[in-house]
């Protein structure tokens, strides 16, 4: 994630605004420029969710909605108390998403424009009323390009209440999105490129592996205790798909991170890297070194953004500890996970269907 300026004075402007703190210009985010524009400006029109869910994004030329809100198929209803204060968490979280999306040049097409066998589409759902125990329940997941997601999950009690029940370091509504578009995206970019595919299985393993039984099998006995010399996350025990679907989400976790130190020029500490791909080795002490001023087209080795990143959550994770708070990024990744990070990394620098994307780099030195 970026920072950005105001168009109209060059205040600084972050991605959920709407209007300019300093000038009171209305602003609009564009897609397309990665950046914002003055609504009303050059034909720049809101989108038609501007005042449902607070979007603030430019709506596409000659349609109702944003680039982020044309994928939505199914919205909460709107009638139930509290669902429109859900919509709109929910909407923040997918908007981040789908800048990283786009920002790495992936395909971000609706189903209602590129079919139901390849497009993107969301359903925003709530449990049913008076659903006891046993009761039908909406489950998030992933389905030939449609992501549901129960917008219970915006309430941060629920969301909690959740996290602690299923034994999770880590439950956020940005999260949840990240894992499931990863499922997407195996799909787009994986299962039908013989050498990605032989690839990953000699990484993740066989995905021909019985789905449903797999999941049973994690449900009723648990990761192995030994699950993070080779997983980022007990879940990603479960299955090779979850594996992938988890390993995307936190490469996307680490570029996002990233590239908002590096737009605000932070510096990190001395960095040794041990070949592309491996456990970089790190040393936060001596000489800083200072974040990079411009971008650079050519893609980083991974192993580089690693050892910043180790770092960047090493710090994090002290200051969180110093206000008596939770990890930041309670993960720990080893070599075997770094290479599965690394393969991540080579597929989406490569899979880029736009010359030039706009985002800037996690930070090279």
């Amino acid at each position: 994630m970026k920072l950005f300026d105001c168009p109209n004075c060059g205040h600084r402007l972050y991605f959920e605004n709407a209007q300019c703190l300093n000038c009171s210009s209305l602003v609009l985010y564009d897609p397309e420029q990665a950046n914002f524009v003055l609504s009303g400006k050059g034909g720049a029109l809101p989108c038609g969710n501007a005042d449902e869910c607070a979007c603030n994004w430019r709506a596409e030329n000659g349609r109702t909605f944003c680039r982020a809100c044309a994928l939505n198929q199914v919205i909460p209803d709107l009638s139930i108390d509290g669902n429109r204060r859900r919509w709109i968490r929910v909407e923040a979280a997918k908007k981040r998403a789908v800048y990283s999306l786009l920002a790495l040049g992936l395909p971000v097409t609706p189903k209602a424009d590129a079919g139901d066998e390849i497009g993107l589409a969301f359903d925003f759902l709530a449990d049913p009323i008076g659903a006891g125990p046993g009761g039908e329940r909406i489950l998030t997941g992933h389905d030939n390009g449609l992501i549901t997601l129960n917008v219970a999950e915006a309430d941060s009690a629920e969301r909690e209440r959740r996290r602690v029940e299923m034994g999770e370091n880590y439950r956020t509504l940005l999260g949840h999105f990240r894992h499931e578009l990863g499922h997407y995206y195996w799909d787009r970019l994986i299962r039908d490129d013989p050498a990605y595919l032989s690839a990953f299985r000699a990484l993740f393993g066989d995905e021909r592996t019985d789905y449903e039984q797999a999941l049973q099998a994690y449900y009723a006995n648990g990761a192995p205790p030994d699950w993070q010399r080779r997983h980022i996350s007990a879940y990603a025990t479960s299955h090779p798909w979850e594996d992938w679907a988890e390993t995307f989400a936190h490469h996307l976790h680490i570029t996002d991170t990233l590239e908002m130190v590096h737009a605000l020029n932070l510096p990190l500490g001395r960095l040794e890297t041990v070949g592309d791909g491996d456990l970089p080795r790190t040393d936060t002490g001596g000489h800083l070194q200072p974040a990079p001023t411009d971008p650079d087209p050519v893609p980083e080795p991974f192993g580089r953004i690693l050892a910043r990143w180790l770092v960047l959550s090493e710090a994090s994770n002290s200051i969180n500890r110093c206000m008596g708070l939770p990890d930041l990024y309670p993960f720990v990744i080893s070599e075997v996970t770094a290479r599965k990070l690394a393969f991540v990394n080579d597929l989406l620098t490569g899979a880029s269907t736009k010359p030039g994307t706009i985002r800037e780099p996690a930070g090279a030195l």
